[in-house]
């Protein structure tokens, strides 16, 4: 048994050595004094740069949200742009220190992309958009269209899968970004865009003649879309999975943008003052500066206010929260209590 426990140990000792040995991203975001975030850059309602060169978005809103618990001010980020497949290789390099790209969470790149999911941002899933000019009212109206779908994205492996169990015959069509996938079919060489629920509202709500083009009812898959960290890092991965709770628990309890000052000084109940971390443990133990807390919700907001800036009745999007309503309103949005 000693040689045993000696081997494994020689073993750990070399893993550890084998791997890049990279300071502490939050050292590392406190040192540069701005935090890089990875996002799509192209998705209406998520990460999209406005006419003004404002960058907006739901997952925008969440980089915001990071900056203003790790450097005290939610201006203090600067987003990258990556596709789906670059996504992941820039965050295990450490070249973005967080990712919220409207990226799924799924087996394969948990277990194998050297990168970390932090917890559902959004509740989404794949449908279709058509003109409403076919007259096609379901998904299951596709049989032999033509689909236009991104390339090295699940997209394109479940609308495969779609198809062949309800024996449709499928055209696919790949491009390697949502922007050239949308001009193929506003020009005709698809009937049928696929994407994420969310992203074909967004892709709509942007076209000159959006009116002229149907969201399917159906949702074809499960897409949980999350923050992600470099694998490795437990307290960055602590620091910006508090910050994604805290969004939701404040929703939950009733604090917001308007009123998160005087529920710092006036908090009684436990649940209030845990989660705005009025003592300053927390913030203790992550590194970060007290108030942190107020700093996130004064300065960007508790989820619904996000929420409805970006997709919801604020927006020009107009999506119903659905999946994305707190749990005790009907939705899956949940997060762990403050206790």
């Amino acid at each position: 048994m000693r040689h045993v426990v000696r081997s494994l140990s020689i073993l750990a000792l070399t893993l550890a050595l084998s791997q890049p040995l990279l300071a502490g991203t939050l050292e590392s975001v406190k040192a540069r004094g701005s935090l890089k975030c990875g996002v799509n850059g192209e998705a209406p309602g998520l990460s999209l740069k406005d006419p003004a060169g404002h960058w907006r978005g739901m997952d925008v809103d969440f980089c915001r949200a990071v900056a203003a618990a790790a450097l005290g001010s939610k201006d203090k980020v600067e987003f990258v742009p990556l596709t789906v497949a670059a996504a992941p290789v820039a965050l295990a390099k450490g070249e973005v220190d967080l990712l919220a790209r409207n990226f799924s969470w799924n087996l394969e790149r948990d277990v194998s992309a050297g990168i970390s999911f932090v917890g559902i941002l959004l509740f989404d899933g794949q449908g279709f958009l058509v003109r409403r000019d076919t007259g096609i009212l379901s998904a299951l109206e596709l049989d032999d269209k033509r689909v236009c779908a991104l390339e090295g994205s699940t997209s394109a492996d479940h609308v495969r899968r779609y198809f062949d169990r309800h024996r449709m015959d499928l055209d696919l069509r790949l491009f390697p970004d949502m922007g050239a996938a949308a001009k193929a079919y506003l020009a005709g060489e698809c009937q049928v865009l696929t994407s994420d629920h969310l992203q074909l509202h967004g892709l709509r709500a942007g076209m000159e003649k959006g009116q002229d083009h149907r969201v399917l009812p159906e949702i074809i898959s499960k897409e949980p879309l999350s923050p992600a960290v470099r694998e490795g890092d437990g307290r960055w991965f602590d620091l910006v999975r508090w910050t994604l709770f805290i969004l939701i628990d404040a929703e939950e309890l009733g604090i917001d943008s308007r009123n998160v000052q005087r529920a710092m000084s006036d908090a009684q109940a436990s649940d209030t003052r845990l989660l705005l971390d009025v003592e300053g443990q927390v913030a203790k133990n992550l590194g970060i500066d007290r108030d942190w807390v107020a700093r996130v919700i004064g300065q960007v907001g508790n989820y619904g206010e996000i929420y409805a800036r970006n997709l919801g009745d604020q927006s020009p999007l107009k999506v119903k929260r659905g999946f994305n309503a707190l749990w005790n309103d009907g939705g899956l949005l949940y997060a762990p209590p403050p206790r």
